[in-house]
C-alpha cells in the first residue's frame, strides 16, 4: 500500500475513508438543490456503467480498487475504469435529460473524485502523468459526453494532499474522540444503583451477542427497563468489539424518547462521557419552511447550505453530546442551514443514531446505505421488534390506485397524456375479465408494467425539462410507479399480486376501476440483507414468542441467531389474570356480548375502584360497548379513544390516568394505547381485553394464510396469519398493567377461546390463569 508523508513514527491509529466521502466533506459547495430532476435508478446506473465499459477495448479494467495512506488517513475507493495502454482513467456518471442542466457544483464534485482516483493510481503505479476522462452517460438515449483532461502525477498528488489536509484535522479529532469514547465506555458503570430483576439477564445476553457477533431475539417482560437494559451492554460491546456505530431503531415516537433517556442516564452517571447520540426525525416534522421548495432560489436555509455546513457540523459535535431534535434545530438555525439535512450529515460523525425502522430497513434506507458505503461495523438494536413484521411487509409492498391515474389525466400536461392513456388502456385490459371483487394472479401483468415503464421515462423527461415546476400529483404517481416496477422485478413466492375492483367506474368505459397491489407477505428475503450487513442485530420485545414465527418472517439466520426468554421479575401474586369463557366476542356474537361485558366491567370497578383500560377489536365494537356501559352505568367516568386522534388528543387521554383519578378508558387493541405507554402504580390497576385480537378474516388474509401454509408447513398458515399476531396484541395490552415491582392489578381476558390449551401456552408463563 503506498504511503505519502507517513513516517514510521506516525500514530498507529488510522482513519479510513472512501474517496466519495472525502469529497463530500472537502469539495461540496454551494446550495442544497433538491428540485425534482429524476435521477437514474441504481439498476439504471449499473446498466449504464456496463454499457460504457462494453464499448471500451479488451484491455479495459472495470472497478479498479485503489488506496493509499496520508498521515493518519487511509483513503480507498474503486475507479470506474482504466485503459492502461492509453493511460486513461475514467469516472462514469449516469444522468437523464439535458446535460447542460447538471449543476456546476455537481461537476466540480465529480472532477474532485476523479482527480483523487488519479492520484491514487499514479502513486500505485508510479506514473508520470495521467489522462482523466469524466464520462456523462444519458440513460435515456445512451449518448456519452466525455470531458478529457491530462494531469501530471505531481499535480494530482498535490491535489490529493490538499484534500487530505482539509480533512486531517477533523479525522484526528474523530480518532481522538473514538479512542476516548472506547476507553470511557469500557469503564462505564450502569446508570442505576442496581439492575432490576431480569434486567441483568437481558443485559448479559445483549453483550454476549455483540461480543460474539451473532444475532439475538430476546423476549423480556414489559416494565423491566429494556431500553437502558439493551443500550448499556451494546455500548460496552461497541468499545469491546471496536464497532463504529450503534443504531437504536424504533417503531413509534415514544421509543425514541426512551432511547434518548437511556443514553442521557448513562452520560449523567459517567460524566464526562464522550458519547455522541443523534435523533433522526422525519423531514415533514423538521422542515422550517414547508411552503418553500428545497433549493437556494426558494428556501433561505438551502441557499449556501454546503458553504455553511462545516461550521454547523463542527458546532454540533463540539456542543451537546445528545443531539435530539430540538438541539439539532437550534444549531441549524444558528448557522442558517436546514435542520433535516444537517441531521443527515451528522449521522457520519456520531456514535449512536436513534430513529425509525425505515432508516435502516427500508429499500433506500439512509443508515444502511452509509454502512455499506463506509464499511462501518455497526450494532443494531430493534425496539418492540414484534412490529417489524407488519412494518417490513409495508416497506416491500407496492400499490397503485386507478383513481389516482384517472384524476391525474385530467390535470396532466398535454405532452404526457398519450403515455398516461397507454397505461390506462393496459390497466383496463388487465382487469376486464375479472369477475370477483378481489382476485390474485400468479405474476404481475407484463403489458401493464411495460406501459408503466414507458410512462415513467416520459414523465422523467418532462420533469427534467421543467425542473422548476411543482407537480405534486405527478410526482406521487411517478414514485408509486417506480416502486411498483421495482417490486415487480423482485416478485417471488414471498409476495402475491392481487387486484381489488372498486365500485367506481371509468368515465369512458364500463370497466370498474381497481387497485393493483404487489403485496409482500414475508419480508425475510429483504430484511435478511440488512441483518447480514450488521455485525450484530438484537431484536427485543415483550412478545417474541414463538421464536420460529419471527425467524421465518423476519429472516434472521438460523445458525447465527439465538433466542432468549428473560424470566419475568414479576410474580403471579401481582397480576390476577381471569379468563371469562362464558362470553364470546366473535363477530356473530357481538350484540349478545355487550351487556355481559358492561356488567363485568362495572362489577370489577365497584369492587375495586381505580383506573382501568378496556380494549376492543375495533372502533365500532368499542362504541357499542361504551354506549351500553354509559346507559347502564352512568355514574362511572369513562373516556374513549377515537379515530385520527392528534398528539394532543392522545396526551389528554393519558392525562386522565392519575394516581387519584377513577374511571375506565376505552381503547382499540393494537392501537396507540395498547403498547408503548407507561402508567405505573395507581395510574392503572386493571385491563379488560374483550377480543383475541385476531386479524379480520378477509380475502387478503386468507390468501396470506394459504401462502404461509405452503411456505412454512402444516398449521403455520392459520397461526402465522391470525393466532400469533392476535395474541401478541393481547399480551402487549395486558403489559400496561404491571410496570414495577410494587404494582398490583387485574386483567380480564374475555372470550371462550382464551380457555384453549394452544392459546394458554402462548400467554406469559408467570401469569396465574
Amino acid at each position: 500500500m503506498p504511503e505519502v508523508l507517513n513516517p514510521p513514527e506516525a500514530a498507529a491509529a488510522v482513519y479510513a475513508i472512501s474517496v466519495r466521502e472525502l469529497c463530500e466533506f472537502t469539495a461540496k459547495r454551494g446550495d442544497l438543490d433538491l428540485r425534482f430532476t429524476p435521477a437514474p435508478s441504481a439498476q439504471e446506473g449499473i446498466a449504464g456503467h456496463a454499457t460504457v465499459a462494453g464499448r471500451r477495448g479488451r484491455g479495459y479494467r472495470r472497478e479498479l480498487a485503489l488506496d493509499a495512506r496520508y498521515k493518519t488517513l487511509h483513503l480507498r475507493g474503486r475507479a470506474d475504469g482504466y485503459d492502461a495502454g492509453a493511460r486513461l482513467l475514467e469516472e462514469i456518471k449516469t444522468y437523464r435529460g439535458d446535460f447542460a442542466r447538471i449543476p456546476d457544483n455537481h461537476r466540480a464534485l465529480h472532477w474532485a473524485q476523479l482527480k483523487l482516483y488519479g492520484a491514487l493510481l499514479c502513486l500505485d503505479q508510479e506514473l508520470p502523468d495521467l489522462r482523466l476522462q469524466l464520462v456523462y452517460f444519458n440513460v435515456d438515449d445512451e449518448d456519452e459526453t466525455p470531458l478529457l483532461e491530462t494531469h501530471s502525477a505531481a499535480s494530482l498528488i498535490a491535489f490529493f494532499e490538499a484534500q487530505c489536509e482539509c480533512f486531517i484535522a477533523w479525522a484526528d479529532q474523530q480518532l481522538a474522540h473514538r479512542q476516548a469514547r472506547d476507553a470511557a465506555l469500557a469503564q462505564a458503570a450502569f446508570p442505576h444503583e442496581t439492575f432490576h430483576a431480569g434486567q441483568r439477564t437481558l443485559a448479559e445476553a445483549v453483550f454476549r451477542a455483540a461480543r460474539d457477533q451473532h444475532d439475538l431475539l430476546i423476549q423480556a417482560p414489559t416494565g423491566i427497563g429494556k431500553s437502558i437494559g439493551t443500550v448499556y451492554p451494546a455500548l460496552k460491546a461497541v468499545a469491546h468489539q471496536h464497532l463504529d456505530k450503534l443504531f437504536f431503531l424504533t417503531a413509534k415516537t415514544p421509543g425514541r424518547k426512551l432511547a434518548l433517556d437511556a443514553v442521557a442516564a448513562l452520560q449523567a452517571r459517567n460524566a464526562p462521557l464522550p458519547l455522541r447520540a443523534l435523533e433522526l426525525v422525519a423531514r415533514d416534522k423538521t422542515c422550517e419552511h414547508p411552503d418553500k421548495a428545497c433549493h437556494g432560489e426558494s428556501c433561505p436555509l438551502a441557499q449556501g447550505f454546503y458553504d455553511r455546513l462545516p461550521a454547523a457540523r463542527a458546532a454540533a459535535v463540539a456542543g451537546a453530546q445528545t443531539l435530539d431534535q430540538a438541539t439539532v434545530r437550534e444549531v441549524a438555525l444558528q448557522h442558517q442551514v436546514c435542520p433535516y439535512y444537517l441531521s443527515q450529515d451528522l449521522t457520519r460523525w456520531v456514535d449512536v443514531v436513534i430513529g425509525d425502522y425505515n432508516y435502516y430497513f427500508d429499500q433506500t434506507a439512509l443508515l444502511h446505505g452509509l454502512t455499506q458505503l463506509n464499511d462501518w461495523r455497526v450494532g443494531v438494536l430493534v425496539d418492540e421488534a414484534h412490529n417489524l413484521v407488519e412494518r417490513g411487509r409495508a416497506m416491500y409492498t407496492a400499490e397503485m390506485d386507478q383513481r389516482q391515474l384517472v384524476a391525474l389525466k385530467k390535470i396532466a400536461p398535454p405532452s404526457l397524456r398519450t403515455a398516461l392513456d397507454r397505461v390506462q388502456r393496459a390497466w383496463n385490459r388487465t382487469t376486464r375479465d375479472q369477475a370477483p371483487a378481489y382476485q390474485t394472479y400468479p405474476t404481475p401483468p407484463h403489458a401493464f408494467i411495460e406501459a408503466l415503464h414507458k410512462a415513467v421515462v416520459t414523465i422523467g423527461e418532462y420533469f427534467t425539462a421543467n425542473a422548476t415546476g411543482v407537480f405534486t400529483e405527478l410526482q406521487r404517481f411517478y414514485f408509486d410507479a417506480l416502486n411498483f416496477m421495482a417490486r415487480a422485478e423482485e416478485f417471488a413466492e414471498h409476495s402475491i399480486f392481487d387486484i381489488q375492483l372498486l365500485p367506481s367506474r371509468s368515465a369512458r368505459t364500463s370497466t370498474p376501476l381497481s387497485v393493483m397491489c404487489l403485496r409482500n407477505l414475508v419480508p425475510a428475503p429483504f430484511l435478511a440483507r440488512r441483518f447480514a450487513t450488521a455485525a450484530t442485530t438484537v431484536a427485543f420485545s415483550a412478545t417474541l414468542n414463538p421464536p420460529d414465527y419471527y425467524r421465518d418472517l423476519l429472516g434472521f439466520p438460523e445458525q447465527k441467531t439465538r433466542w432468549v426468554d428473560v424470566p419475568s421479575p414479576f410474580s403471579a401474586a401481582q397480576l390476577d389474570v381471569q379468563i371469562i369463557e362464558r362470553i364470546s366476542t366473535r363477530y356473530t356474537q357481538r350484540a349478545r356480548s355487550l351487556k355481559p361485558i358492561a356488567e363485568l366491567m362495572a362489577r370489577q370497578y365497584r369492587e375495586t375502584p381505580g383506573n382501568y383500560l378496556a380494549f376492543f377489536s375495533s372502533y365500532d365494537y368499542l362504541q357499542q360497548v361504551a354506549e351500553t356501559f354509559a346507559q347502564t352505568q352512568p355514574d362511572i367516568p369513562t373516556w374513549q379513544q377515537t379515530a385520527r386522534m392528534t398528539e394532543a388528543d392522545r396526551a389528554a387521554f393519558l392525562d386522565r390516568f392519575t394516581p387519584e383519578s377513577r374511571g375506565i378508558g376505552f381503547a382499540v387493541l393494537g392501537g396507540a394505547f395498547a403498547e408503548g405507554i407507561d402508567l405505573p402504580g395507581r395510574r392503572l390497576i386493571g385491563a379488560f381485553i374483550a377480543t383475541l385480537g385476531l386479524p379480520q378474516i378477509n380475502p387478503v388474509n386468507e390468501e396470506m394464510r394459504q401462502r404461509l401454509e405452503v411456505l412454512f408447513g402444516d398449521g403455520a398458515g392459520y397461526d402465522y396469519t391470525y393466532l400469533y399476531p392476535g395474541l401478541q396484541k393481547v399480551v402487549q395490552a395486558a403489559g400496561r398493567v404491571i410496570r414495577g415491582k410494587d404494582d398490583r392489578g387485574v386483567v380480564f381476558l374475555i372470550d371462550d377461546r382464551f380457555g384453549s390449551a394452544q392459546v394458554r401456552q402462548l400467554l406469559p408463563t408467570w401469569w396465574r390463569t
